[in-house]
């Protein structure tokens, strides 16, 4: 029994030095390239996401920048504000058809007034909003004191635009109120539906970015109309007194063709004269009269 079990094991440790004998050898060479080629993979991958770390800090400046800007103080939402809508219009429409922080007749100096000829007026653009009373809101959606307040300061608002912006005989009889920010425009629109109602009837259209890009290009397109039904009333203009002046000219060559139709028969007249004047002139020529 015991001469099987070392048999056994004889013949087990001869087929492990068999595997061993046939294990392939290893390529140390190759091995050391291949972590070369790792490591400068690694390295590219670290140095790409620490750009894309110095991005996302850059950008995340730039969000709390924007956020002071919507938070802050006053004067420089208003600046944003108007820089907004400066850049919509300068982009949209002619420079001819718009004007930045012009005095109106009533000493008044608007953000922005849109020339259009009378009727209706020009329109003028209001880029302000009561922003501190929107974020009182925002703070505590159970505020029903701060909600109340916000519908109450944006109605002020609306009909301070309505009396310094909409003059009869000057201006449109509507203005527009620019809300930089589409979710506050879309905030009023769900939640103060009867406020929007309010500036309606106020003639006073409130627009964010996106309502007032196609509310200008639409303005733009009516402009162009206009321009080119001025432009065809002056060539028609111009076209009748054409037709005018050629039937002058026509009645003028009447009169030409028959003069030279008159002169004509008083010469034919002329010739027919001469005609019988000749023969008769050389009778008298031939006639004998004798000598004395």
């Amino acid at each position: 029994m015991t001469t099987y079990i070392f048999v056994l094991l004889f013949i087990i440790i001869v087929l492990l030095l068999v595997l061993l004998m046939r294990r392939p050898t290893v390529d140390i060479s190759a091995l050391r390239e291949d972590n070369a080629r790792l490591r400068e993979r690694l390295a590219e991958r670290l140095g790409a996401l620490s750009q894309n770390a110095i991005e996302l800090k850059n950008i995340s400046g730039d969000i709390a920048n924007f956020k002071n800007i919507l938070m802050g103080n006053k004067q420089a939402r208003g600046t944003f504000g108007e820089r907004q809508l400066e850049d919509l219009v300068a982009d949209i429409m002619p420079p001819e058809t718009y004007a930045f922080q012009s005095v109106l007749e009533t000493g008044v100096r608007p953000d922005c007034i849109i020339r259009l000829p009378y009727p209706p007026g020009d329109m003028i653009i209001d880029s302000k909003f009561p922003l501190e009373s929107y974020n009182r809101m925002m703070a505590d959606a159970n505020d029903g004191m701060a909600k109340k307040q916000f519908e109450l300061d944006v109605r002020k608002h609306i009909d301070a635009i309505g009396e310094k912006y909409i003059i009869p005989g000057k201006t449109a009889e509507s203005a527009m109120m620019f809300i930089a920010s589409e979710s506050i425009f879309e905030t009023l629109h769900r939640e103060f539906p009867s406020t929007i109602e309010y500036a309606s009837r106020r003639k006073v259209f409130i627009v964010s970015p996106s309502t007032l890009w196609a509310t200008l290009n639409t303005i733009r397109a009516v402009l162009s109309d206009i321009k080119i039904k001025r432009v065809a009333d002056q060539i028609k203009r111009e076209l009748n007194l054409l037709l005018t002046d050629l039937g002058r000219l026509s009645d003028r060559a009447g009169n030409v063709s028959r003069h030279f139709a008159q002169a004509q028969n008083d010469i034919d007249q002329l010739q027919t004269s001469i005609a019988k004047i000749t023969p008769r002139a050389e009778k008298l020529r031939d006639m004998d009269f004798g000598e004395d």
